[in-house]
This record gives C-alpha cells, structure tokens and sequence, in this order.
C-alpha cells in the first residue's frame, strides 16, 4: 500500500484537508481519504504541498505534434487553419516520434486522460502503448456540402476502425466545428454514436465564425473559397454559430463546446436550456497563441457552466501541460481561484469524457493518480508553482 500525506489533499469531489492522508493500494485504488492524526507518521510517506488527482487534458490534438513551432503566433484562426491543412505532411517517422514524445511529456505533466481529436490514424499506437487514457474524438468536416457527407464518413470510418480501445479509452464520431459540417454529416453523426458517447467540437474560436451564420460575412466566405467550396447554397440561420451546431447535435449525449472564446452569456443560457449534458473546454494558450484573447471566464462562472481544460496541441501550444494552462488563467483572470481551476482540470473533465467512475477525484474505490503541487501560503498558483506526478 502507499500512504501518501501533505499539508494538504484536495480531494475535489469534497472540501480540502488540511494534513491529509491518501492511503492507496499497489494499483494506485484509493482505498482511504483522511488526516495525519489518525495515522501513525512513521508509516507516511509525507511531502510538502498540496496533493491533487491525476489531470484531464479533454482537448488535444496529438496527430499534430509534430507541427510544434512550424505555424507564427498571433495570426488568427483562419490563417492557423490554412497553416495546419497545408503544412501538416512531414515523414511518417518524424510524426511518429513527435506523438510519443508528446504522450509522455503530457505523462510526466501529471495527466492522466485525454480527449484527443484524430483525423487520420497515426495516433493509434502511441495510444495502445500509454498509461494515459484516451477518449479519442473521430473528426470529420464536410465544407456544408450536403453531397459530400457519405463520402466523408466512409473516409473517416478507417480512421475510427482502426483506433486504439484498450486501457478503457473510448471512442466516437465528432464534427469539426459548425462552419464545416453539413447537416446531413451531422445526421450520419448521430446515427453512428452510441447514447453514451461525448461529442466534441470546435465553437467560437473567432468572430467569423458567428458573422457567418448572422450574415453571410466575413472571412470564411474567402476561407472556403481558397479551398475550392463555395457556399452558393448555404443560407445564414441569423442566430450565432452554436445554435446551428445544438440544432443539428443530440441534446441526450454529453456534449463538450471546445474554446468558446467568443461565446456570450445568452449562448451559454441557450445551450444549458438545450441540454443539460453541456461541458464547456478552454484552451487558454493555445487562444492566446491563435487569436491573441481568451474567452470571459467570469460568464461561465456566473452561468455555473461546467468548464474543463484542454492543450490543443502543439502546433498552437507550447507545452503540453494542464497546469500550464491554470496558470495562464490565473494570471489573466485572477479571480478564478484555485480550487475552482482544480475542478475544471480534473472531476469536470473526468465527468466529460464519462471516466468519473475511476478519474477525476479523490474518492474510495477510485484510481485517479496523484500529482504533489507546490502552490504559495495562500493556496494559490505562482509562475514557479510545479508539478510532480507521485502515482
């Protein structure tokens, strides 16, 4: 067994303790949560910080990590875009070694699940061979061209066919994001999932994406059009983005809204009114390396919006790292406070990719690894603030 004690436990799931204890089985179960007093210390392995579960990185892009650097900061979703679809060809064992790479920093970084995004198969090793659990979303964009939808889910069903899904990770179909899923992709979406399954996409990143679907405006009318498709036959809904994707998605699936930096309070409310399986991940780096501006946190909060964090990935990333992305918040939005980033990064997303059962929290009969931080005397995160993963 490990008897694991620090000046504090957070268990997540219940109020933190002060002195506390984890007592865990030679599998890392949890078997006991309690405090040093009632232990004998010679039998503790005791350390200084706080104890946290294991983290979930429930936005990744692991295919892509061998793009690290290649596309300039600051230019924009659209430009991004254009970079990642043009330049992502590289030697098969240069992706290959860049995804093992990658899988383990993000080991070492105290993460113990992901939600990784996967448009070709590339992956699916790395994945086979982790200690990390992946719920691996299947991507597929049509351009909204109705025509093209059956096509692209026959493309992309060897993609899903050949996916990893031992080590309990999971597995579904997704749609890339509102401006590049018709609504006949959308139907085949939800014919293939299971009920169970969570669906990802991609919301909001930019205003264009909203003065698309209001006017008819703004850059993706030339974005498409630089890739052959025209939107002759699609027709502005006069509502922003998220309403055509909830229009078009299964209020009974979890579903997770990724980076949301442009999301509004009335957005949040229509989609909590819409299901109430709705979680919200933020990228905060990865936004500020796209776009330059990250969403307002304080309106989630205020909606109690189920928020969890994500890396995308290391093409508009530097690092591969949850607690790197808490401390961006934590500089940028400092009245989100540790605890409630704490949530977002472990139970919330746990809940969000439906491995509550075993990560995510501190609870009996749960493994949810342990991470050992070191935060300032008032329990806050600091630039020099790192962590250690313990179990």
């Amino acid at each position: 067994m490990h008897r694991i004690s620090a000046d504090y436990v957070f268990p997540v799931s219940s109020p933190p303790i002060k002195d506390g204890v984890l007592i865990l089985d030679k599998d890392g179960k949890v078997l006991e949560v309690g405090h040093q007093k009632d232990y004998d210390s010679a039998s503790l392995d005791i350390h200084i910080g706080v104890l946290v579960p294991g983290f979930v990185n429930t936005h990744c892009h692991l295919e892509l990590s061998h793009m690290k650097g290649i596309v300039n900061t600051g230019t924009g979703l659209l430009p991004f875009l254009v970079d990642v679809v043009t330049q992502r060809e590289f030697p098969m064992e240069e992706i290959l070694d860049a995804i093992s790479k990658a899988d383990a920093q993000m080991e070492e970084e105290g993460i113990v699940a992901v939600g990784d995004i996967s448009n070709k198969v590339d992956t699916a090793k790395a994945k086979e061979q982790s200690n990390i659990r992946y719920y691996t979303f299947v991507e597929m964009f049509d351009f909204l061209q109705n025509e093209r939808a059956q096509a692209t889910y026959e493309q992309y069903k060897t993609v899903f066919d050949n996916q990893s899904r031992n080590n309990g990770n999971r597995i579904s179909y997704v749609p890339h994001a509102p401006y590049t899923v018709s609504k006949a992709l959308f139907n085949i979406i939800r014919e293939q999932n299971n009920p169970n399954a969570t669906l990802s996409i991609h919301n909001q990143e930019t205003a264009h994406e909203d003065n698309l679907f209001l006017k008819k405006e703004g850059g993706f009318v030339d974005f498409f059009g630089g890739f052959g498709v025209t939107l002759d036959d699609f027709q502005p809904t006069g509502q922003t983005a998220i309403h055509y994707a909830m229009d078009n998605m299964d209020p009974n699936q979890r579903t997770l809204f990724v980076h949301n930096t442009m999301t509004s309070d009335a957005d949040i409310k229509a989609a909590h009114k819409w299901s109430d399986k709705v979680y919200w991940a933020t990228c905060a780096n990865a936004n500020l390396y796209i776009e330059n501006r990250l969403p307002n946190y304080k309106t989630f909060i205020d909606n109690n919006a189920r928020m969890t964090i994500g890396t995308d990935s290391l093409t508009s990333n530097w690092r591969l790292s949850i607690l790197d992305e808490m401390k961006t918040i934590s500089k940028y939005q400092s009245y989100v406070d540790f605890e409630t980033l704490l949530r977002w990064a472990t139970l919330n997303g746990a809940e969000a990719l439906g491995f509550e059962d075993e990560l995510g929290s501190f609870e009996v009969g749960k493994k949810p690894g342990v991470n050992l931080l070191n935060l300032n005397s008032d329990l806050k995160i600091t630039d020099k603030t790192k962590v250690e993963r313990l179990v």
